[in-house]
């Protein structure tokens, strides 16, 4: 490895003031605020923008906005993706979301770590006087067919198992498995998911 990206993108500790990655982050805040104020109803602008700011993004997704995000270029997602009102994602390492994933409003996906001893966490000044610190991340996954409810930050290092629920409000910072309802800060298994959860579904609207 030999650039900021490259350290970053490992997990390693990097310059976060490094020029590239400061040009990479500009571009995609820019087109997060030109999305987030682009009306609903002029969906092609919409569809335009986000699949610039999100280039791994598979079809048939939806993103209802204000979205945030660092740079985009390291977030993949999978089909028939759902996001409500002010969806956050930190990418600086990264974050992999599958088929069928619904978020509720304000779910923040946070890859970033800082150093805890403030020796190792506070601005630095370089020999040519400009000011940066050093950071790292770790990657998040959320598989498969999740929903995130309203208010749940999932932090570095975590991976959601398929067919998982996250109760609102939750700070999720450990591994859940698949096939779980969890919630709580920290977030918590509660109970597993199966077939007694089952609900008559109504049968209104022909289907496949």
């Amino acid at each position: 490895m030999t650039t900021e990206l490259e350290f970053m993108i490992a997990g390693e500790l990097y310059n976060a003031a490094d020029p590239h990655l400061s040009q990479m982050r500009d571009r995609a805040h820019a087109l997060c605020e030109r999305y987030s104020r682009t009306p609903e109803s002029d969906t092609k602008e919409r569809a335009d923008l986000i699949a610039e700011l999100l280039p791994h993004m598979a079809g048939s997704g939806y993103v209802a906005g204000p979205i945030y995000v660092d740079y985009g270029d390291f977030i993949t997602i999978g089909k028939r993706f759902y996001a409500n009102f002010d969806l956050t994602i930190l990418d600086v390492c990264p974050v992999h979301i599958g088929d069928n994933v619904m978020f509720g409003p304000h779910v923040s996906v946070v890859t970033p770590v800082h150093p805890l001893r403030w020796q190792d966490r506070n601005i630095r000044e370089s020999a040519d006087g400009d000011e940066f610190d050093y950071e790292y991340g770790a990657p998040i996954t959320i598989e498969d067919n999740c929903w995130l409810a309203t208010n749940v930050t999932v932090t570095g290092g975590v991976t959601i198992g398929e067919g998982s629920v996250i109760g609102a409000g939750s700070v999720v910072t450990h591994d859940i498995p698949a096939n779980s309802f969890a919630a709580g800060v920290p977030c918590k298994v509660i109970r597993g998911i199966d077939d007694s959860d089952a609900m008559q579904m109504p049968k209104r609207v022909r289907e496949r």
